[in-house]
């Protein structure tokens, strides 16, 4: 994690203090390096749009590849990888930023050569943070050339607090230096070239238009799809599932919201793509769903019951599934489907083509459609409650498990309006959802056993503990129907409309 503040200065600009921070006890007699940098980005700039620079550096004490992605006003992520041979982008930092460059080459935008000294502030137990006095000599190849010279500070914590970086800004604005008015040496090696920021909107409220509070929802999907895209490639902890909640969510509200978008072709069509990546991450989040569930299962299973390599079998079983449907998912994420479905989201976000209604005030439409949601979820659960499931399944309520998730995301949309009933409708979907999604894990559980348990017998193995379980799973479905049966006699009546 890097957090810095940076500052324009004059070239003639005496140095601050920096002996008088509170909590600094030295200064470091200074280090000169010379760094040379070199930036790559689309032709289009889509990385310094995102606030993200990736750059291959030379010189200093950190030499090699860089690519810092933005975390907070001043934090960012910072990735390394070793300098090579080539200027070719390193895989490892490739696939990190995937998700924006899509199928466009990654080329130098912008060379620096920075004269830079380094003073690290201390105390007695180490080094709290460092001061960069830089002098830059910048060319810019993109999307026009041109070159500039600058000087600028840093101050970038070590192992220092934030209190230390307030006080030490403090120290340097008080003498009128300027923070700096570029967000990185690349935008100002830019200039008028670097584009501006992907804006977000502003937060809707109950007054605003219909059409509003859909586009703040969807941007917030659209952002956290991007988000977990790196993680999903390089298998971080619950990255697919997350990722597929953003795309279940986005399917869903336009689903519900249709009315307020004026291309329903362009939005079926989008719904669609949005199913079947959710599908293809859902073959591994399946795999991973049953692992963890059975490995629970036995680990809470006394000794004496589990008879024969279950554990062996199970891990070699559903760990091979995961990794097999884990890689099917990331050669997805790099295939032309994949980024012609992003293309078609950022193209949605960003110029949505809207119906005359979505004008119309958030609390007055958005209640209607919600309660069109509830009434589809209503039909759903008594055709489910009409038919018991019992140990097995039946068609209603899966189908009462999807119209409840789909209610509960239309639900949360809707938070802007800033009715409390809204709250109390999503959180009762999603505990519907929950039930009914355990019925479900029971059941694809119970499959899962069948299947390994009778391989396992084929082979010689004891099959008592896989029937034992199964009868388990069994039980838990009988136990998460009824729950689902009580839940829903608690459920939220429709939204008044007005």
């Amino acid at each position: 994690m890097e957090i810095e503040r940076k500052f324009d200065v004059e070239d003639d600009a005496p140095l601050p203090a920096l002996e008088d921070v509170p909590g600094v006890e030295g200064v470091d007699t200074p280090v000169e390096f010379h760094l040379e940098a070199e930036y790559f980005d689309t032709e289009d700039l889509r990385l310094t749009s995102q606030r993200i620079t990736l750059r291959r550096r030379t010189g200093g004490e950190d030499a090699g590849w860089h690519l810092k992605l933005p975390a907070g006003p001043d934090e960012r992520h910072e990735h390394h990888a070793p300098l090579g041979r080539t200027s070719t982008v390193p895989k490892a930092l490739l696939k990190l930023v995937r998700v924006h460059t899509r199928d466009s080459a990654l080329v130098p935008v912008a060379r620096l050569d920075t004269r830079r000294v380094v003073r690290r502030l201390r105390d007695q137990d180490g080094v709290l943070a460092e001061f960069m006095d830089d002098h830059v000599r910048a060319e810019a190849l993109h999307p026009e050339p041109s070159s500039s010279r600058w000087r600028e500070w840093e101050l970038e914590l070590v192992d220092g607090s934030r209190d230390l970086l307030d006080a030490a800004a403090e120290l340097i604005t008080a003498a009128g230096v300027r923070p700096a008015a570029h967000r990185s040496k690349l935008a100002r090696a830019l200039g008028s070239g670097s584009p501006a920021d992907t804006a977000t909107p502003a937060a809707p409220s109950a007054d605003s238009p219909a059409g509003d509070v859909l586009l703040a929802y969807l941007h917030e999907q659209v952002a956290a799809l991007k988000q977990q895209d790196p993680q999903v490639r390089i298998d971080g902890p619950d990255a697919i599932h997350r990722m597929r909640v953003a795309l279940r969510r986005l399917r869903s509200v336009l689903a519900t919201y249709r009315t307020l978008l004026d291309d329903a072709e362009g939005v079926r069509d989008l719904r669609g793509e949005l199913k079947w990546l959710a599908g293809v991450l859902g073959t591994a989040r399946d795999a991973q769903v049953m692992h963890a569930r059975l490995r629970q299962m036995l680990a809470d299973e006394p000794a004496d019951l589990l008879l024969g390599p279950v554990e062996r079998r199970l891990e070699i079983e559903l760990g091979g599934d995961y990794r097999k449907f884990h890689t099917r998912a990331v050669r997805t994420l790099d295939g032309a489907r994949y980024f012609r479905l992003l293309d078609a989201l950022d193209a949605l976000v960003a110029a949505p083509a809207l119906t005359p209604r979505a004008a119309d005030p958030a609390a007055q439409v958005i209640p209607g459609l919600i309660n069109r949601d509830l009434k589809r979820l209503r039909r759903a659960v008594h055709d489910a409650r009409n038919h018991h499931a019992g140990i097995g399944d039946h068609p209603a309520l899966h189908e009462a498990r999807k119209d409840g998730k789909r209610l509960r995301y239309a639900a949360e949309a809707a938070a802007p309006i800033g009715r409390k009933k809204v709250t109390r409708i999503a959180e009762a979907a999603q505990v519907l959802q929950k039930v009914l999604g355990e019925h479900q894990d029971s059941l694809v559980t119970r499959d899962l056993l069948r299947r390994i348990g009778g391989k396992a017998f084929q082979e010689g193995e004891n099959g008592f503990t896989y029937g034992r379980l199964h009868a388990l799973e069994q039980a838990a479905a009988l136990d998460a129907e009824a729950r689902f049966r009580h839940e829903w006699k608690y459920f939220p009546s429709p939204l008044r409309e007005k």
